[in-house]
């Protein structure tokens, strides 16, 4: 007697696919929520490299 799996295999698949990307979608809002400070300490040294070359140009006009 052959048993017919392909209905139990796509019923499977149904709860397991919804499952996995749920699980994905969370890591990745984890992973952006550690990258935020990441950001910011980005944003303030390119903030102090702008300043910095500010300086560099205004005292190379004076010259």
């Amino acid at each position: 007697m052959m048993m017919d799996t392909g209905g139990g295999i796509w019923s499977i698949l149904t709860i397991v696919g919804p499952l996995l990307l749920i699980a994905v979608l969370a890591w990745v809002v984890m992973s952006n929520r550690r990258s935020r400070s990441a950001e910011q300490r980005t944003e303030q040294a390119t903030r102090a490299n702008y300043e910095r070359q500010e300086r560099a140009d205004k005292a190379s006009e004076v010259h």
